[in-house]
């Protein structure tokens, strides 16, 4: 039940009505306005805008729009289910509703459970979406870094099939690269050492970390000797195949650990060496067909030194034709393929294999890149299919307020394997998910384990832990009492008129518009926020009934009270599991 969707429906008739007696344009877009809470809660329940987003259309039959805005919430207080619909300013609507309808409230969550807070059906439009996230180059294990968009990405699956989309999580393999070269190259080193050889220093270049040790011992175990002093071209494939395999189990072992699982990994490789054959030069030609391709030449980039440019004719995409800064390279002075022509031929694919929606999870050092992405889309898919690319900021890993040293397996960065390990995954997953995406997020290693309100995850958590240890202590007050949902459902919900009640439960009518925005924008972070809102106005209203017994849940001299407030912490745990379920976080029973 989403009371501002609702409402918006009523105030859309309201509007169309209005539109019928001719003093409104009959082909109003009545998708501007919006319905939400209002920013002062003692200026009612909900509110909206939708006289001030129309008064261009409402002229000249309405003078102003507050004129317009008095029309409206006239209506409005015929409403049954309205107590006060008031103008305020310039023509903001501020609406007070009975209580009858926070009841409904309840009773919808009471009766939905985990399911409150889904749009309902036709409400929103279900899309086929892939969400793109991690693609870490297969060369090690993962950083810190990667956690963010790993926990991003699969957090905004989740919330986007909670929503009803139809979603598929993806994950990009660059195993085409230099880069595979040289994970190759050092591996080869770790399996020389595996047969004994002095191996010394490891060169520059190459990846010094200890991960690679296992693998030099897998292909002596795999191929003994085959290799060893054998001349580069003869071990190289299969070499750099094997080390692929072992990172890519590393790596989905390290998302096992954050509880992530892909649909589908795509192989860099299967562009160009797949059984449908060059993808990529397939891509290009699909451009040339649209006249998107020509030969041109390109000044240098801003900040690189003149004599590093090779001022040359290339072979262009016109990407400027689409809100690009410059024309984009398809081809290198070599004649192999550059990243960006590999990368339009894998989003090809995408568009091929029918995704309306495409969402790609970059770390915030790619945000050069995309402009050129969207602009590949566009051209391909007739600007039917959206892309929308997330940019994840640094994470600070902090111990004490001090950063933390590098991992000495990684030989590089600190493994998210090691955080995961440290701390456990509801507080990387929650801690992640707590900040916008492309904002900075600094993570102390010490904070995110502590059981104090300063702790997000610990203080959510808690929050649901409380609402089930009252109903422990419920049946143990009450046992012969029905303390079943059909028994919460059946309560008189007209009892709970304290304040604090009536706070928590307004929150909890919020969630399916929550829900709902943050799916549209992309934004899992607006559930964390919500959570805790909610967990702090839970915990706030529990403090209360330290001092004012008569506030407590559960009174044992007050039965028609105890089943009422029941009622009310059951929905509570309703919306914090659901809620925690999208970010991926577990909901315990008990806190340990």
């Amino acid at each position: 039940m989403n009371i501002f969707a609702e409402f918006h429906g009523r105030i859309a008739k309201i509007l169309a009505k209005i539109a019928a007696s001719g003093r409104l344009p009959e082909d109003l877009d009545l998708g501007r306005f919006v319905v939400e809470p209002p920013r002062d809660v003692s200026h009612g329940d909900l509110a909206s805008n939708a006289a001030m987003v129309l008064a261009k259309e409402a002229k000249p039959s309405f003078a102003s729009p507050r004129a317009l805005a008095v029309e409206i919430a006239a209506a409005l207080a015929e409403d049954e289910d309205v107590e006060t619909a008031e103008v305020a300013g310039p023509g903001f609507i501020n609406i007070r509703l009975r209580p009858s309808v926070f009841a409904r409230v309840l009773r919808a969550a009471l009766a939905q459970g985990r399911d409150f807070g889904r749009p309902a059906p036709g409400r929103i439009v279900p899309r086929k979406i892939d969400v793109e996230f991690v693609s870490a180059n297969p060369t090690g294990p993962m950083h810190v870094g990667h956690g963010r968009g790993a926990v991003f990405g699969d957090a905004l699956a989740n919330l986007l099939a909670f929503a009803g989309h139809e979603v598929t999580r993806e994950y990009y393999i660059n195993d085409a690269g230099a880069q595979v070269d040289v994970l190759a190259r050092s591996a080869y080193l770790r399996y020389l050492e595996a047969l004994g050889e002095p191996i010394g220093e490891i060169p520059e270049g190459l990846y010094p970390g200890a991960y690679l040790q296992g693998v030099g011992v897998g292909l002596v175990d795999t191929h003994g000797e085959k290799f060893a002093g054998r001349p580069e071209a003869e071990w190289l494939a299969p070499v750099r195949a094997f080390a692929i395999d072992a990172m890519m189990a590393m790596i989905r072992a390290d998302l096992a650990a954050l509880r992530i699982t892909h649909d589908v990994f795509f192989s860099e490789q299967f562009l160009t060496r797949g059984g449908e054959g060059d993808l990529v030069a397939a891509a290009i030609a699909e451009l040339e067909r649209r006249g998107l391709v020509h030969r041109g030449r390109l000044p240098p980039p801003k900040g690189q030194p003149i004599e590093d440019w090779e001022d040359r004719e290339q072979l262009l995409f016109r990407s400027t034709d689409f809100g690009d800064d410059v024309d984009r390279p398809l081809m290198k002075s070599d004649g192999s393929y550059t990243y960006f022509a590999a990368d339009i031929a894998y989003h090809k694919t995408k568009i091929d294999r029918g995704y309306g929606v495409l969402i790609d999870v970059w770390g915030a050092d790619h945000g050069g890149y995309v402009k050129r992405m969207r602009a590949a889309v566009e051209a391909l898919s007739d600007a039917r299919t959206e892309l929308d690319v997330k940019l994840c900021q640094l994470v600070k890993l902090m111990r004490g307020g001090e950063p933390v040293k590098m991992s000495k397996r990684a030989g590089e960065f600190v493994t998210l394997r090691d955080v995961v390990d440290e701390v456990g995954v509801d507080a990387v997953r929650f801690i992640m998910l707590f900040r916008k995406n492309d904002a900075t997020l600094e993570f102390d290693l010490g904070k995110v384990i502590e059981q104090s309100k300063d702790n997000p995850v610990f203080y959510v958590q808690y929050a649901y832990a409380r609402t089930q240890s009252v109903l422990r202590q419920a049946a143990l007050a009450f046992p012969d009492m029905d303390l079943s949902a059909d028994a919460f459902a059946r309560a008189d919900l007209g009892l709970l008129e304290d304040e604090g009640e009536a706070e928590l439960i307004k929150i909890v009518a919020q969630f399916p518009r929550v829900v709902e925005a943050a799916a549209e924008a992309h934004e899992p972070h607006r559930i964390a926020f919500y959570l805790h809102d909610l967990a702090s106005s839970f915990h706030a209203h529990w403090n209360r009934g330290k001092d004012r017994p008569q506030l407590r849940f559960v009174n044992e001299e007050r039965a028609s009270f105890t089943i009422a407030r029941l009622a009310l912490v059951t929905a509570l745990a309703t919306v914090l599991g659901a809620g925690l379920a999208i970010l991926g976080v577990e909901a315990p029973d008990e806190m340990r």
